[in-house]
């Protein structure tokens, strides 16, 4: 019996459809939110296998008492989801800094602070499972969220080389990258005005809105079944470094890396030439 970690465990999200398929798997669930108060009723029938905890992920005395918690409750965690986040838009230019600095506060910065505290109770026992929720949009930037898309490139680079230092302690790490999933994570925009500071992006911005008010709840991507697919490639006997979720999401992210390397193909002769003549 595993214990799973779970963070942003917002009702019909991404993080209660894995608590979900981690218990109908026999295992244990710590599933963290900021208001908790909304997974109880959820929680009550698990009985002791569920423990809902209350955790802003931008706080490192709550990721600390959150962890220690856990660690008391089961013993151990075995594997960690870091699911929390949030997008926002804006253009690159005009989204003020204190926005920037927020969204790279929850989507990198408190990634990586939890990850830190639970790590050295799977290097002790060389043991567990980090799974990252990334985006399409950290392998292919969408317009409209600069910032976010960056965020998530950060959020693929970090994981790459965690994968590559843990993997000789026993640690598993996997990028998951969903496309358009009908959770409830387009469910705000409709109240979210456009904030943006200088008027040459303000269309820009009001079509991106318009586009994600339109799309909610529509979204071809069931978490429920996203959650299933990233479970069965994390029992394969080689598990993959990332698992892009979504059919769209696929074939965005399959013609960005396709349309890149043949861009850098293309320029071989430029890239070679930057070296010094061989022999000197």
């Amino acid at each position: 019996m595993k214990t799973w970690f779970i963070t942003g465990g917002t009702p019909g999200g991404f993080g209660m459809a894995y608590a979900d398929a981690a218990l109908d798997n026999g295992d244990r669930v710590v599933l963290t939110a900021r208001r908790p108060e909304e997974l109880h009723a959820w929680a009550a029938p698990y009985g002791d296998r569920v423990l809902v905890l209350q955790l802003d992920v931008t706080d490192a005395e709550q990721i600390r008492l959150a962890v220690s918690t856990a660690q008391a409750r089961f013993g151990t965690i075995d594997v960690l989801v870091n699911n929390a986040g949030r997008g926002w838009y804006g253009s690159v230019e005009g989204m003020e800094d204190t926005a920037v600095r927020k969204l790279f506060e929850l989507n990198f910065f408190a990634v990586l602070a939890v990850t830190r505290a639970v790590l050295p109770g799977m290097r002790a026992r060389r043991s567990g499972w980090i799974i990252n929720m990334s985006s399409v949009a950290g392998l292919s930037g969408v317009v409209g969220f600069g910032f976010y898309s960056a965020a998530k490139f950060a959020i693929e680079g970090m994981t790459d080389v965690l994968r590559e230092e843990v993997a000789p302690l026993g640690v598993n790490v996997m990028a998951v990258e969903p496309g358009a999933f009908r959770t409830r994570a387009y469910a705000g925009f409709a109240e979210e005005p456009v904030r943006e500071t200088i008027e040459d992006y303000r269309p820009m911005l009001q079509s991106v809105r318009a586009a994600m008010v339109e799309q909610d709840g529509k979204q071809p991507g069931d978490a429920a079944r996203g959650v299933r697919a990233v479970i069965a490639a994390m029992n394969q006997d080689d598990p993959p470094r990332q698992l892009v979720l979504g059919g769209a999401g696929f074939e965005r992210a399959v013609g960005h890396i396709e349309t890149a390397l043949a861009g850098i193909r293309a320029h071989e002769a430029l890239s070679r030439g930057a070296d010094y003549p061989p022999g000197q």
